[in-house]
């Protein structure tokens, strides 16, 4: 099962008609989990209907010494792919509690619009059909979860099912002020609950070009998403994010582009920064020692918005990151593209 993926082939043709060696970049890679593309089903049409040898590997270098025919068919093939595969880079699927569920929506000319429990939901283009990609909340109880959708003047629901998943459990120990609040503390924490709610609920119309993330520093994964957390022998709520060990003041990028809607110091996250990606698609940065953004900041990818620290309810330095998709908390992983060889450094 393979998917074709091309995003520049317009640019490696030359004045002759002919493709640079140099840029080719057609991509045939192996899919284990997915179903064809129709741009690949077409794509195979157009090459066994007028003999275009399209070689299936990565590394494949482009056809030479084609006719003007060929060259055209060849060329045809490759937009059909770009126009009806994948429109998104979408985020693993783990249809379970802090999971993504990606839900087929049929096919039509204009999106429809998809909620869950009254929360709008992104809806993206995949191939010749519209799919939504939504967050399950890990307070969502497993059983049949219902995606409303409204098309065409009408409202229908599309039941699918949410999994229990078992998360570890993590015990850690720190300041005894950090459990057990003041009034003082409590008050602060209750003002910072309902402001974050307001930010939680932005929704952009925006769909992003891409669905993975970059890891916004590099690091070992101290804690991850799930964890059911103990505070000094006290249950609280489960982990909402990944946590990332990096030496303090290491510069922390955003995985992908994105505006800033809300930086502050928050009782219990510290120096905080939050992105809006489009769609209901948010992240989150915690215990920061630095910001460098401020509100209204549009961001692209791999831009410094701050740097690793302690604020906050911490151990040591490190980054909490979250991940919102249609205000959920899910695990960052499902969204992790892979890791790229540079690598951010500690701030001098």
């Amino acid at each position: 099962r393979l998917q074709v993926s091309d995003r520049r082939f317009w640019r490696q043709i030359d004045a002759s008609g002919g493709f640079e060696r140099r840029s080719w970049s057609t991509n045939c890679r192996a899919m284990p989990e997915a179903e064809p593309t129709f741009g690949l089903v077409v794509t195979r049409c157009f090459a066994r209907c007028f003999g275009v040898a399209l070689r299936h590997h990565p590394r494949a270098d482009p056809p030479t010494h084609l006719s003007p025919m060929n060259r055209f068919v060849t060329a045809a093939a490759l937009l059909l792919a770009h126009m009806f595969g994948h429109a998104t880079d979408l985020p693993h699927q783990r249809l379970a509690p802090g999971g993504v569920a990606r839900i087929a929506l049929g096919t039509a000319t204009d999106a429809p619009r998809a909620s869950l429990d009254g929360v709008p939901v992104m809806v993206v283009r995949d191939g010749p059909q519209w799919l939504a990609v939504l967050g399950i909340g890990l307070s969502k109880a497993p059983g049949i979860a219902r995606l409303t959708l409204q098309r065409d003047g009408t409202e229908t629901e599309l039941p699918f099912a949410v999994k229990p998943f078992r998360y570890a459990a993590q015990r850690l120990s720190v300041a005894p002020g950090q459990v057990d609040l003041s009034p003082d503390d409590l008050a602060r924490y209750e003002r910072e609950s309902a402001h974050l709610k307001e930010v939680i609920a932005t929704f952009s119309e925006a769909v992003p070009a891409s669905l993975r993330l970059a890891q916004p520093v590099p690091g070992r994964r101290s804690s991850s998403f799930g964890l059911r957390r103990v505070f000094n022998g006290q249950s609280r709520n489960p982990h909402s994010g990944m946590d990332i060990a990096a030496p303090q003041g290491t510069n922390v990028v955003a995985p992908a582009a994105g505006r800033v809607i809300d930086t502050g110091n928050y009782f219990f996250n510290g120096n905080t920064v939050w992105l809006d990606h489009g769609a209901g698609l948010l992240t989150m940065y915690c215990h920061l020692s630095a910001v460098d953004v401020k509100v209204g900041d549009v961001l692209p990818a791999g831009a410094a918005l701050g740097a690793v620290g302690m604020t906050g309810r911490a151990t040591g330095p490190h980054l909490h990151w979250s991940v919102s998709l249609n205000r959920a908390m899910v695990d960052p992983a499902l969204f992790l593209a892979p890791p790229s060889r540079g690598s951010a450094s500690p701030r001098s």
